[in-house]
C-alpha cells in the first residue's frame, strides 16, 4: 500500500470475532499458547468459524501456531504493536469465499450507496489506525488520544 493511501476496513461480524479471538490471545500473552477450543469457548465463537479466522490472522502474521503437547496459538508479536485495523483486514481475508470486489456485479442502488460505505470505512480506518490490541485489552478506548481527536474534529465540523 502506498504511504498516502488509507486502507478501508469493514466492521462486520468477522472483524468483531477476530478482535475477540485476538483479545483472548493477548490475555494469555507471554504465559502460554491457547488451543483453538479454549479461544472459541472464551470468546463465544464456533470452533469451525474460529478456524477460518485464525487462518487469515496467520496469513497476515498476527498469530503463530505451535504443534505438539502444550501447543496452540499465540500472538506473533506484542499486543502493543498490533493495530486493530490489521486485525480487521486479516478478518476480511479469512473466508474461503470472499465476496467479489468488482462493481459490475452490483445493482444500481448498491452502486449509489457504495460510496457511503467506502467513506465510512475510511473514517473507521482513520479512527482505529493508532488503536492497538493492548488498548482494547486495557479498555483504553474512550479517552484514547487518537480516537478522541477524530471525534473532536468531527464535532467541530458538524
Amino acid at each position: 500500500m502506498h504511504p498516502q493511501e488509507q486502507q478501508t476496513v469493514k466492521l462486520n461480524t468477522r472483524g468483531q470475532y477476530a478482535v475477540m479471538a485476538m483479545v483472548e490471545l493477548a490475555r494469555a500473552q507471554n504465559t502460554r499458547t491457547l488451543p483453538l477450543s479454549e479461544i472459541a469457548d472464551n470468546a463465544g465463537i464456533s470452533l469451525s468459524y474460529l478456524e477460518q479466522l485464525i487462518a487469515g490472522l496467520r496469513r497476515h502474521g498476527l498469530v503463530a501456531s505451535y504443534r505438539g503437547p502444550g501447543g496452540g496459538y499465540s500472538l506473533s508479536k506484542p499486543a502493543e504493536s498490533i493495530i486493530v485495523t490489521e486485525i480487521l483486514v486479516a478478518a476480511e481475508d479469512s473466508t474461503p469465499a470472499r465476496r467479489s470486489q468488482t462493481r459490475h456485479a452490483k445493482s444500481k442502488t448498491c452502486l449509489k450507496t457504495h460510496t457511503l460505505w467506502e467513506h465510512a470505512g475510511h473514517i473507521l480506518s482513520i479512527a482505529l489506525s493508532k488503536v492497538t490490541l493492548q488498548d482494547v485489552l486495557n479498555q483504553e478506548l474512550k479517552n484514547h488520544p487518537h480516537t478522541r481527536k477524530v471525534f473532536e474534529l468531527m464535532a467541530k465540523s458538524a
